[in-house]
Parts: structure tokens; sequence; C-alpha cells
């Protein structure tokens, strides 16, 4: 039986929530859309609180929309400032935790992550941060107008962005990563080598293999006995599924909300869509979340269709780009357990390296060659087979590769 649907929820303001409600209107839907989020501010676009809110004092936070264009031209209900907490999946009702209750035909849960906290800073006598919203972003900017002294506890991509505006801002920088090398799970060795040169080139220091145990009012201690003057330690330690409300909705919660490739989770008509979602990657041969801007606004706009309808599969591989001083590194697909060809001159600071498991390409990562990865992101979308002779030659046209 199919139900009518007038009356939308979307648990969730950020970018997959917004650009769903977008995406609806976009499709013809007339119905109520009602937008509930926890920030006090209308959805903004998520890359910059590590990106060029960090770089310059004059950058202004970017909206997705005005506040007003969402009322006033989409006719879309924003409730910001208050989490959407509860639910009754039977009943088709969701509530805030200033007891207010929101009925719905269908439920979109585009309920993000949240930062990993770090226990050992729990109750630090040293100032501690995370880097999640605007207020982070810049509350961190105003340490590097300072020059301050910044512990970075992290070395992923978000860690070393902050690294990377810190070290340009004039701050004292060290980052404490737990592993050997930097972004293990992402990058071959090579370009984590390169990462961490590049860093060091503009004095950022680095201490793998260690983590936090212990601070003071001044300094962090470490699991190796090093004692690391510090004005600020902001923690990127990964993230965690925002899922409390799935599982008041009695939804299975593991390692996020799972869904089918429609979007759709284990109750009738309720969705999920961007960083919460539990998701089947073919590249990585298993479900994943995808915690990154393009999965984020790509699948939520597919998504957003199969809640009044459609029946319209989503199967983007994963993609995701850094700005590192004068590096520009993006990765599509999987890179880990794979063979690796290399295109370009590696010494030349552009070349793209290509991860292939048999015949099958599933993943590339390209250094300062934007072009290369736009046909690369194709070809692992097309789960295209170009031969491994083929990719091994320097002339050989990727666009080629579709075609086979």
């Amino acid at each position: 039986m199919t139900r009518t649907i007038n009356d939308i929820v979307i648990a969730g303001a950020g970018q997959a929530g917004a650009r769903a409600a977008e995406a609806l209107r976009a499709r013809g839907f007339k119905g109520s859309i009602t937008m509930i989020g926890d920030e006090p501010h209308p959805p903004y676009e998520r890359p910059q609180l590590s990106k060029a809110m960090l770089q310059s004092a004059g950058t202004s936070v970017a909206y997705i929309k005005r506040a007003q264009d969402w009322n006033e031209t989409l006719d879309i209900r924003i409730e910001t400032g208050a989490a959407a907490i509860d639910g009754d999946a039977d009943r088709r009702v969701v509530a805030t935790a200033d007891g207010r209750s929101f009925a719905f035909d269908a439920l979109l849960l585009a309920t993000g992550t949240r930062p990993r906290r770090l226990p050992a800073l729990e109750d630090a006598q040293i100032e501690v941060q995370y880097l999640r919203n605007i207020e982070d972003a810049l509350r961190f900017r105003r340490h590097i107008h300072s020059r301050s002294r910044i512990v970075i506890v992290g070395g992923g991509v978000i860690g070393l962005e902050a690294a990377c505006a810190a070290a340009k801002g004039g701050c004292d920088v060290t980052v404490i990563e737990t592993e050997a090398r930097l972004l293990p799970r992402a990058f071959p060795i090579a370009i984590s080598d390169l990462v961490a040169k590049r860093h060091r080139s503009h004095g950022v220091a680095f201490v793998f293999g260690a983590t936090v145990t212990g601070s003071s009012s001044r300094a962090v201690t470490l699991s190796n006995g090093t004692e690391i003057a510090a004005d600020l330690v902001l923690v990127g330690i990964g993230v965690t599924p925002s899922a409390d409300l799935a599982v008041r909705l009695g939804l299975p919660v593991a390692d996020g909300i799972a869904v089918d490739a429609c979007g759709r989770t284990a109750a009738p008509g309720i969705f999920c869509a961007g960083d919460v979602a539990l998701q089947r990657s073919r590249c990585h041969g298993r479900a994943i979340r995808v915690e990154t801007w393009a999965n984020a606004q790509n699948q939520a706009i597919s998504v957003a269709g199969n809640m009044i309808g459609e029946s319209r599969e989503y199967g983007d591989p994963p993609w995701f780009w850094t700005d590192q001083y004068d590096l520009n590194i993006q990765v599509v697909g999987d890179m880990r357990d794979a063979d690796r060809i290399t295109r370009g001159d590696p010494d030349s600071g552009r070349f793209s390296t290509i991860a292939m498991r048999g015949t099958e390409l599933v993943g590339a990562l390209s250094v300062n060659s934007a072009k290369d990865m736009a046909m690369l992101r194709r070809i692992v979308a097309a789960d295209a087979r170009p031969q491994r002779a083929d990719l091994e030659s320097p002339g050989y046209d990727l666009r080629a590769a579709l075609k086979t």
C-alpha cells in the first residue's frame, strides 16, 4: 500500500538535511517540510570550518541559503537550536528537548556525527576544543591571530588542515598521532610522507605512536613521557554517529544507521542520509559511513527523491579533497589493500596514484592533478575496467577507459 506523503520532517539541519530539503522542492513536492537542527544557525557549508574560515580573519560564514530564503522562497520551516531527541515510528512523530512534537508521513534522519571525546582531557585545566561548528572555528581562528602554542591531537584531515592554517598564521604547532604515519587508511605511505614533509617545512612538529595521557594548565603529557607546552589543545580523533534518535525510533544501530541503496531504513517511511548513514560501498566491499561533503550532498539529494516515490539507487564512490599549503590532494574510492599504479612524476609535484584489485579500479589519489581526478572519479563510478598496461602508459588518455 502506497502511503500519501503530505508532511516531511528532516531531523538535522546540516549539509545533508539542507540539500534534501532543497531537492524535495526541486522535484515538485508541495507538502510541508520541517527541518530541525540543534545549532542556532541556518544550514551552512561544513568544509569551510577547517579551510576558509581558518585561513583569513575576514572570511565570513558561507550559508547554503539565506535564512529568509528557506521560508519565503522555498516554504520550508526551519527549527534551529532544537535537536529532535525522541520519536515514535508507529505514531509517526518526533519531539524536541523542549517538548514540541512534529508529525510526519516521511522522516529523514540526517543527524550527522559528533566529535569523539578524549577522556584524558575531559577535566583538563588547559584550554581544549573540538572543531565541529562555526563557534569552534571562530575560537580557533582567534588563537591563530594570537599566535598561540597549539597542540593538535589527531593527524587526520581536519587536524592537518587546522595545523596548516595555524602554522601559516605563525603559531607553534605540534601534531600528536597514535599511528606510525599520517592517514594510513586513506593515503599510501609515500603521500603520508609527502604531507608530513610539507608540514615540517612550515615548522609543524610531529609525534607519532603516542597518546595524550594528561595535562597541566600550560602543557600536555604524552604516553612516552614527553611534556609539550601549549596554550590550546585541538582534539581531532574522529567522530561517532549521532544515532540517539534512531535508537528511540527502534532502528537497529551499529556504527551508524543502516540503509539500503535508496536510503531506506528498517522502518517504513523513515530514511537516512549523510555522515550517519551506514551504506554499501562497492569500492570497499562492505557497508561504511561516508564522512564527506560530497556524500552528504549527493546522497541526500538522491534519497529525497525516494522519499516522495522515486526508486533511484545511490552508489557514488566516496570522494574527498584537502588543501594544505601548495598541495591539493583528492581521493576517490578505497586506496587500501590494492596494487598501485603511478601516473605522472611525483618529483614534479603533480601526479596520480591508481588502486587496483585484479581488474577492478577501486580507488585513486591525485596530488595537484585535478584534471586526472575528474576522469578517475568517473571511471571508478562507472566500474570501468581499463587494462593495467594502458594505465601504466604515460601517454594513455583516461577518457578512453570509459569507452571500454
